[in-house]
């Protein structure tokens, strides 16, 4: 009997609307991103554990991560960590914000949306410049 009571149950529940339906906006977008800058992170970890290998490795050793570091593509990378981490951050942010119940109208919500990006555009920048300016000192 319990069987059959959770069958006619499950028949019975609403279905969701198809992702046809919806309206692509920024909160989707920004919530899709805050999980794929999480991924992000993850690769920054990985580089960040190479780097502490190769410090205990050897000079030789972190002199290839080194190399790769200053390359351009090691930049990129490290650009795009930084970017990840930033984004991340903000729309972390952005994420608590919202658990307090406030953002939750579309107006604000898109202007917390705005406001974590360009939050994140700032830092990166404002990082780089910083790393560059304080490597330009020595």
């Amino acid at each position: 009997m319990l069987i059959g009571r959770l069958s006619m149950a499950s028949t019975e529940r609403p279905l969701s609307p198809h992702l046809q339906i919806w309206r692509w906006g920024l909160h989707m977008g920004l919530s899709i991103a805050h999980r794929t800058t999480g991924i992000g992170n993850a690769v920054g970890a990985l580089l960040l554990v190479w780097g502490f290998y190769a410090l205990a490795s050897g000079p030789e050793a972190f002199a290839g991560f080194h190399d790769f570091l200053t390359s351009l593509l090691g930049r990129l990378v490290l650009f795009g960590v930084t970017f990840s981490v930033m984004l991340h951050l903000c729309t972390g942010v952005r994420h608590l914000i919202m658990d307090t119940g406030r953002g939750l109208e579309i107006a604000s919500n898109r202007r917390i949306g705005i406001l974590a990006i360009l939050a994140a555009i700032a830092l990166t920048l404002g990082l780089w410049a910083g790393a560059y300016g304080f490597a330009g000192a020595l």
